[in-house]
């Protein structure tokens, strides 16, 4: 219930997929909360999505589950109607802060995020992410529709 009233009202979502062995795997399986999620967002109407990839840490920042975490998420992003070159995927650690609000060192094989949109950007952080979202335009000028 809060979710899709949060979701109802956004202009941007955030999924964050964690990168623990296993755990990908159960959010995008056939009853996963993150394939809900995804569903459910592109449905109300919510178009720009970033994906974050926590607990990168776990992972010993491994690049390699980053890149198999990117290809699986890319799939069924997909599926669900969003056009994966113009999601940001970040690679984050919650816990330690890290590619938070400034570019963190663990990844040294991380070059940054490129969203293939009018305006095209790029970023390294999930900071820089939520600043490069496009407002939506509103027609405020025009009157009211139910």
């Amino acid at each position: 219930k809060n979710m899709i009233t949060g979701t109802s009202q956004a202009d941007c979502a955030i999924l964050i997929i964690a990168a623990g062995t296993g755990e990908l795997e159960a959010g995008i399986s056939k009853d996963g909360q993150t394939r809900e999620h995804a569903l459910l967002a592109y449905t109300l109407g919510v178009k720009q999505l970033i994906v974050a990839i926590n607990k990168m840490d776990t992972t010993k920042w491994s690049e390699e589950r980053f890149n198999e975490i990117i290809k699986e998420t890319s799939n069924f992003i997909k599926k669900v109607g969003y056009n994966p070159k113009t999601v940001p995927f970040v690679p984050i650690s919650g816990f330690n802060g890290d590619n938070m609000i400034e570019a963190s060192t663990n990844c040294p094989w991380y070059k940054g995020w490129e969203k293939e949109t009018k305006t095209k950007s790029t970023g390294k952080t999930l900071l820089e992410a939520i600043d490069a979202i496009d407002a939506p335009t509103r027609p405020s000028d025009k009157p009211l529709r139910l």
